[in-house]
């Protein structure tokens, strides 16, 4: 399923895998199950923290999860992450494997402190060029907090699933089975809706600091700018 340089670029990322992942597949008789064998089995051989079984039982078939062996993580995909969603596949490989992904580290503790239980399904089509960012926010947050689950569906393998729920485009979010968002969307975007006590808490933060004599909001030329003559002025006012 993959050929020589795509097998040998994962070689090499997944050397950076912290711990064991299993590769937990649902197939069935079809074609694409045929191919997801094939691409589960070239995932595996390329590194020995990567074990795969075929015993799955998830309704969505063909589909595999990404599992950590504390299980205390999991991602699946229903469909092939392939085309535009391959290295979604690889950065899911590597944080459930427990390679730290690249957010400020408030954003993963903020993630880490959701409370509540969030099944998460996106909608994606291996040519959807928005899709990527989505699936990879999504697979993240829940590589990070074990109470966020995250399945990315092919669209064109689960054509019924698609009609019945009246999905127009890719991708779509559903959260707990509700509509929560279409487009693109980056994980403090998605955290933004779930966390709704963060504008409260930065409020908060702000108040115990000690009162600003000057404070820019914004940024790009105009923001720059006026904090440079800002500090100019301030730096004239303390020679006088």
């Amino acid at each position: 399923m993959l050929d020589a340089g795509l097998k040998a670029q994962l070689t090499t990322y997944l050397q950076n895998l912290r711990q064991p992942i299993t590769l937990v597949a649902s197939l069935d008789d079809s074609k694409g199950s045929v191919d997801m064998r094939a691409l589960l089995d070239d995932v595996a051989s390329t590194s020995d923290k990567v074990s795969v079984r075929f015993d799955g039982d998830d309704a969505r078939k063909p589909s595999f999860a990404i599992e950590r062996a504390a299980n205390d993580a999991e991602v699946r995909f229903a469909g092939l992450p392939l085309g535009h969603e391959f290295t979604s596949l690889v950065l899911a490989l590597l944080h459930v494997g427990g390679h730290p992904p690249r957010l400020d580290a408030e954003v993963i503790e903020r993630i880490k402190a959701l409370d509540g239980d969030y099944s998460f399904e996106t909608y994606f089509s291996q040519s959807c060029q928005n899709c990527p960012d989505v699936v990879q926010a999504l697979n993240t947050m829940s590589a990070l907090n074990p109470r966020i689950r995250h399945v990315a569906i092919d669209g064109a393998l689960f054509k019924a699933e698609v009609e019945a729920r009246q999905v127009m485009a890719v991708p779509t979010i559903l959260l707990n089975g509700q509509p929560f968002g279409q487009g693109r969307m980056e994980v403090e975007q998605i955290l933004a809706k779930l966390d709704t006590g963060a504008a409260d808490r930065m409020a908060e933060k702000i108040k115990a600091k000690d009162a600003f004599e000057v404070l820019v909001v914004g940024g790009g030329p105009a923001g720059a700018a006026a904090a440079i003559y800002a500090a100019g002025a301030g730096t004239a006012r303390q020679g006088l």
